[in-house]
């Protein structure tokens, strides 16, 4: 099984002041989907945070990693800062089509400035804190991630 793993991103949720809604989901569809995902990791807000909980992940060999929360406007929603520090080659493509389905159900999802891209051997993507975002987002990266894995392996494109 590929390792996968979920970082919750949540000043909130990290302080203990709120439980995390939104991580639980995208660790139950990475383990219907077949990858090996542990219970979603929490850290606070912040470009430093995310960056630091990100390098340690790809070191210890997780080769997917969801994010969960910090991709709006307000002050401290610095996850695609952070992931940016991380990404060595962005896929655009994923991002767009993360917002693009997430409006159809909320016009407010076009304002999430998540990121998705390769690091290393690796594929990080950024989705909301909403359940509901990463409920209807998850499906996407599923479906992709595999081929994506297989790509940064070195195996034909098919």
């Amino acid at each position: 099984m590929i390792p996968a793993a979920v970082l919750t991103v949540s000043d909130r949720s990290a302080a203990g002041l709120r439980e995390d809604t939104a991580g639980p989901i995208a660790v139950e569809a990475l383990q219907a989907a077949g990858f090996s995902c542990e219970t979603a990791k929490i850290v606070p807000d912040g470009a430093d945070a995310v960056e630091s909980a990100l390098r340690g992940l790809l070191a210890s060999g997780i080769r997917l990693v969801i994010t969960t929360g910090g991709t709006g406007v307000a002050p401290r929603d610095e996850t695609p800062e952070g992931t940016a520090r991380v990404v060595e080659r962005e896929l655009p493509g994923i991002a767009e089509e993360l917002r693009r389905r997430g409006a159809q159900a909320k016009p407010a999802a076009l304002l999430t400035r998540g990121i998705a891209g390769v690091a290393g051997s690796a594929l990080v993507v950024n989705l909301p804190g909403s359940p509901a975002a990463v409920a209807e987002g998850m499906p996407l990266v599923v479906s992709l991630a595999g081929h994506v894995l297989d790509q940064l392996d070195g195996e034909d494109h098919a």
